[in-house]
């Protein structure tokens, strides 16, 4: 399975990502070894996963997070938002 995520860094920013296996990236990156952007900014908090069958799916959705303002980023964690995410 392909997954997209939201992680939540320490200083209150998000990050987006895609990965196979979620529990070992949110580790990296708790661990400074996963993404730039996340180094420097541990701990970091989960936040949200999506699960997608393939891999061209879950690359599209992250592309449409990373999109997203940080008010309807807010809303996706919370569950309630209008975003499609077929």
């Amino acid at each position: 399975m392909h997954h997209v995520y939201v992680i939540e860094c320490a200083d209150g920013t998000y990050y987006t990502g895609y990965t196979t296996d979620v529990e070992r990236r949110v580790a990296e990156h708790d661990a400074g070894d996963g993404a730039r952007y996340t180094r420097g900014r541990t701990p970091v908090e989960l936040r949200h996963v999506e699960q997608f069958e393939t891999r061209s799916a879950a690359m599209s959705r992250e592309h449409a997070i990373k999109q997203l303002s940080r008010d309807e980023k807010e809303r996706l964690i919370e569950g309630s938002t209008g975003v499609d995410t077929e």
